[in-house]
């Protein structure tokens, strides 16, 4: 067994763990109740599932034809700097939009800083 065939079983070995990463992200898209939890799978393990894929494909291209392909670096590079902070503005505008949290929420940490006058009020009533 020679370092191409473990290049290649390492970057196969990726490939499928972000698969699984990619299956286990859209049942939680599914599964989770508001549109905040929803966004938090969506970008926090779909993230996670596109880079273990890109960089396996990455690996088993290097590894099985000698080539270092410059787009798949390039798009590793754009999807870990574009998927966070697209989820974090979109959670941000729905939670600036009045998109109501889950009844299951406990706390809202944003409250204080965003709303103060309906902190306020809710503390009167109280």
């Amino acid at each position: 067994m020679n370092v191409n065939a473990v290049g290649e079983f390492v970057g196969a070995s990726l490939i499928l763990v972000g698969s699984i990463i990619s299956v286990i992200s859209a049942i939680g898209i599914i599964r989770f109740p508001d549109v905040y939890t929803r966004a938090h799978a969506a970008t926090k393990s779909s993230t996670l599932a596109v880079l273990l894929t890109l960089i396996g494909t990455f690996l088993y291209i290097w590894f099985s034809d000698a080539f270092i392909s410059v787009r798949v670096i390039l798009g590793i590079l754009f999807v870990f700097i574009t998927a966070p902070v697209s989820g974090h503005l979109i959670i941000r505008a729905a939670y600036r939009s009045n998109v109501k949290l889950s009844d299951s929420t406990i706390e809202d940490e944003l409250k204080p800083v965003l709303r103060p006058q309906e902190q306020k009020q809710e503390l009167e009533q109280i």
